[in-house]
């Protein structure tokens, strides 16, 4: 089965305290937002600490245009992308000239020619490298791209398939939204890029991480629960205070169902790499889950460094686990998002 080989993830530069952004959230809603007073307390109750940024907190108090948001998104994603291949590159000891298959995932910007030309224009990458970007799976897009480059290395055991994720969730805010939705949004979104390598079963070096199996659900006559409406102004953030009640009703039976089919139950995941969502989604997780001890400890530590980075996040998770150290057996990967949906990856891990 293909194996995860190596995952990188870019510290961005102006990474800014939880507290910084509560201030000036204030001073920038108070005037025409009437609910700024008794809602400001979100800022805390996340237990954010810290938010990563790709541009100075004083950028977001500017008046910019969305077309001069999406060209900030375009360079941005595309400096921080080639960092971050070349940093996975390094660590899975291969040469760029290697990779077989690029897949691009991100849910924050539009280009066309898309990112995944730009980033193999950039670095030279081999021409017939083949190309899949991935648009609008939200917070779930990680574990789907996570999927999707696993399945293209079991069709391809000579694969060397390049995942990269990238989400400026910053540059999406819309300074003169004086919605409840954007305000919230503004106590939990941030920046995030990572990539990651994925090789195919001919490669037969270094397998302490093996694709088992994945799962993709889309849940009926929910699409209101999470996504953007697009504006003239940009892309403006929606989402549902029921994601939290949602995942407490599905959440156990899904994973069980999955599970089952290879005769495992929860009992048998040793390592959750959750997407952390907020507080309270991790909360409804734990509550949903039969699970012993703080089974979400790494995800949320990644959450309270970072904020929400939509599909990237569980990347960050999943490189805290192979730095920071795992247990032996099998790990699943989950991730919620827009549709509304629910994305799983089971991992065999081994040290």
């Amino acid at each position: 089965m293909p194996s995860i080989i190596a995952v990188s993830k870019i510290e961005l530069p102006h990474k800014t305290t939880q507290q910084e952004v509560k201030a000036q959230a204030e001073r920038m809603f108070s005037v025409n937002f009437p609910q700024t007073k008794r809602l400001i307390f979100a800022f805390d109750n996340t237990e954010i600490i810290t938010r990563n940024f790709c541009k100075p907190i004083s950028y977001y108090t500017s008046t910019t245009t969305f077309e001069e948001r999406n060209i900030e998104y375009i360079n941005t994603a595309l400096e921080y992308s080639v960092q971050a291949i070349e940093a996975c590159v390094a660590k899975a000891g291969i040469s760029k000239d290697d990779i077989t298959d690029l897949i691009f995932v991100s849910t924050s910007g539009l280009a066309t020619p898309s990112m995944d030309a730009l980033i193999i224009n950039k670095m030279r990458l081999n021409p017939h490298v083949r190309r899949s970007p991935l648009w609008g799976l939200g917070c779930g897009g990680g574990v789907s791209g996570m999927a999707k480059a696993n399945a293209m290395a079991k069709a391809d055991p000579d694969a060397v398939v390049l995942l990269v994720a990238v989400e400026l969730c910053s540059l999406t805010l819309i300074k003169n939204d004086y919605s409840k939705s954007n305000f919230i949004g503004s106590s939990l979104f941030s920046d995030g890029i990572a990539a990651c390598i994925v090789k195919g079963d001919n490669h037969t070096e270094n397998k302490k991480i093996t694709y088992f199996d994945s799962s993709s659900k889309l849940y009926y006559d929910s699409l209101e629960v999470m996504g953007w409406e697009f504006q003239d102004t940009g892309f403006k953030v929606l989402f549902s205070k029921d994601i939290p009640a949602f995942i407490n009703e599905n959440v156990l039976h899904d994973i069980t169902e999955f599970l089952t089919k290879h005769n495992l139950t929860l009992s048998d995941i040793k390592n959750f790499i959750f997407h952390p969502g907020g507080k309270k989604v991790l909360d409804a997780y734990k509550d949903a889950l039969p699970v012993e001890g703080d089974f979400l400890q790494k995800t949320r530590e990644v959450m309270n460094d970072n904020g929400n980075m939509s599909s990237v996040t569980v990347l960050y998770v999943l490189e805290k686990f192979l730095r920071e150290g795992f247990n032996d057996g099998f790990g699943l990967m989950m991730a919620m998002g827009p549709g509304f949906s629910s994305e799983m990856v089971l991992l065999e891990m081994k040290n």
